[in-house]
């Protein structure tokens, strides 16, 4: 007796549902994004957060500062499937135009005018962003901006960002340890723009 086969389009429906979970699993593992690496917090956190802390770095209170290069840095906080990370907070701090930190440690040596730490709590679509100045140097490190993010109680990255092309990269030994892809990660272009340099950090966490 013959054996009457499915119909063809049967056949291809059947074909699509078997193969709909490695489909998928595929697509997933390929939009899952790398982690930004974690760096060291260094010794200058602030140990006591300041009264003016917002977003803009270059004026503490009433005063203003001018020193250095202004710059803007922004982002997005992104969960490691790329979903925005709404209501992350965002903190960055760095030294002055001089090298200086406001903390102990540094001997209250940092211009009173350089609020030196900021924080924003990023939108719902994940967005944040500072208007300070491009990093200096200081005594021994390249330029570059401390970056903590945290998602209520829960800290979730602390790292630093760099500046490429600088020619203090090569000679600091926390830029140099970096792994090639980490370096790619952490070391972004400050370019120039209507309103000061521009500098896109991107952050990855997994929230």
């Amino acid at each position: 007796m013959a054996r009457h086969l499915p119909h063809p389009s049967r056949r291809a429906a059947a074909a699509a549902l078997v193969a709909l979970p490695f489909c998928w699993t595929r697509v997933h593992a390929q939009t899952r994004l790398r982690a930004t690496p974690r760096q060291t917090e260094g010794p200058f956190y602030p140990v006591e957060i300041p009264a003016d802390s917002d977003f803009d770095l270059l004026r503490n209170g009433a005063m203003r500062y001018t020193k250095g290069t202004p710059a803007w840095v922004e982002g997005q906080v992104l969960d490691l499937q790329g979903k925005p990370v709404g209501g992350a907070q965002v903190e960055i701090w760095q030294c002055d135009e001089a090298g200086h930190y406001h903390h102990p440690g540094d001997r209250g040596r940092a211009d009173p005018a350089f609020q030196g730490f900021g924080k924003v709590v990023a939108g719902a679509d994940g967005r944040y962003r500072f208007h300070t100045l491009r990093p200096a140097p200081y005594s021994g490190r390249t330029p570059h901006i401390h970056v903590k993010v945290k998602l209520q109680q829960r800290e979730l990255l602390t790292t630093q960002l760099y500046v490429e092309g600088d020619a203090n990269n090569e000679r600091d030994f926390l830029w140099r340890s970096l792994r090639a892809e980490d370096r790619a990660a952490l070391t972004v272009a400050f370019r120039p723009g209507s309103d000061g340099l521009q500098a896109s950090f991107p952050i990855v966490v997994a929230a």
